[in-house]
């Protein structure tokens, strides 16, 4: 037998959606014709997973997260709420989840199991949230807070990347125009120099043109090579480790980087602190979200730390990893019962200076970057035109 995942109207025009075990979509037409059921869509189980395969903002996920809650706020019952947001939703591949989620709760599953089905887009961040949520009778308060968090998450990852674009398409223009001028320029000249003595640059340059033209080949199989080693390098736990401990000490970015992971640990301890969830288990999820396993490692320590009925700041002050003013305000809060609250106000302050540090960064980067490819440019004129130079002065002065 196959699932088939449904959606029929009833005699008085509700719509009913939900999963049936059947040997063919047909079985599925008639068993929901004894029910007195009208379908109007079945559609198998493995259809439904390909629906739902691919990949989804985070965007859409907060905007639907918030207009659940708006819904059940409002005294709309679960079901009914999800109904509305599947007939709603403009992506189709949200829409393929959400009518699974709903299949699932309708059968008797709470939504915390059925988000739990597709941790791709629901993560264990999510599911546990809402699972005190439901235990405790404050779900749409869990999902409000929920969407502000993702909200937050998705305009920094933005606002990130858009920083970066600038630079980057920077760099590729001159990456491009330097292979351009190898390729196509140096080989044009080099005839003209034949049997004279060159300086190092000029050297060094005509080296490189051919290296490309004559051995692209080979680089490209290095290129790889040096893709594929750092890629499993980066799979590996000591490689993870070693790659967080380097980034972390780079001029500028390390120290953004470090403030983004706290920002998001103290943002994602906080809301589940916020929203019900026990502490031990809270610093589990947050210890995973961190997106460092350098930052992880920290807060591993710490976990044992607080198991073992000890504070939470003494560890974390030890590691090094969080600065002396977080810790401090962490250690204040354990002390006036305030935690939650102080760990999202210091995710506010960290994710503006973090904002603001990034558009420092970039106009110090654009700049270098020029300065960079004129260096480079400068570079390949003077192997090319110094030797004219010098051939000139001779034939002058000889």
């Amino acid at each position: 037998m196959a699932s088939f995942q449904y959606i029929a109207k009833s005699s008085d025009g509700k719509e009913v959606t939900g999963l049936m075990q059947a040997d063919s979509e047909s079985a599925v037409v008639r068993a929901l014709d004894e029910k007195q059921l009208f379908p109007v869509r079945v559609q198998a189980q493995a259809t439904v997973r390909r629906a739902i395969g691919g990949r989804i903002r985070l965007r859409d996920v907060s905007l639907m997260y918030g207009q659940l809650a708006d819904l059940l706020h409002a005294g709309v019952p679960l079901l009914r709420a999800m109904e509305t947001l599947i007939r709603a939703s403009v992506n189709p591949r949200l829409v393929g989840v959400l009518s699974s989620v709903h299949a699932q709760v309708a059968e008797g599953k709470s939504l915390a199991e059925a988000m739990g089905e597709h941790p791709r887009i629901f993560t264990h961040l999510h599911t546990a949230m809402i699972r005190a949520g439901e235990r405790a009778g404050f779900l749409e308060d869990v999902l409000h807070n929920l969407a502000g968090y993702l909200d937050r998450a998705d305009e920094l990852r933005s606002r990130v990347r858009g920083a970066m674009i600038y630079p980057l398409v920077l760099a590729f223009l001159g990456v491009a125009v330097l292979v351009g001028i190898l390729i196509v320029l140096v080989p044009q000249f080099k005839p003209m120099f034949e049997g004279v003595s060159l300086p190092l640059p000029s050297r060094l340059m005509f080296a490189a043109s051919d290296m490309i033209l004559n051995h692209w080949a080979v680089l490209a199989g290095i290129v790889v090579l040096i893709v594929m080693g750092v890629v499993g390098l980066l799979r590996s736990e000591a490689g993870r480790r070693t790659w967080d401990r380097l980034r972390m000490r780079i001029p500028v970015a390390g120290r953004l980087i470090r403030s983004v992971c706290i920002a998001r640990f103290c943002r994602i301890l906080g809301t589940m602190l916020n929203n019900g969830v026990p502490i031990l288990q809270s610093l589990s999820i947050s210890k995973d979200a961190t997106g460092s396993s350098l930052l992880a490692g920290e807060v591993e320590q710490a976990t044992e730390n607080v198991r073992a009925g000890n504070k939470l700041a003494t560890p974390l002050s030890a590691g090094g990893v969080f600065p002396a003013d977080v810790v401090e305000m962490i250690a204040v809060a354990e002390e006036s019962n305030q935690l939650e609250k102080v760990l999202l106000q210091i995710a506010d302050a960290t994710e503006r200076r973090v904002s603001r540090q990034v558009d420092v960064a970039v106009r110090l980067i654009e700049p270098l970057i020029l300065v960079v490819i004129a260096s480079v440019i400068a570079f390949v004129a003077l192997g090319l035109f110094y030797p004219i130079f010098t051939m000139s002065q001779t034939l002058k002065f000889g």
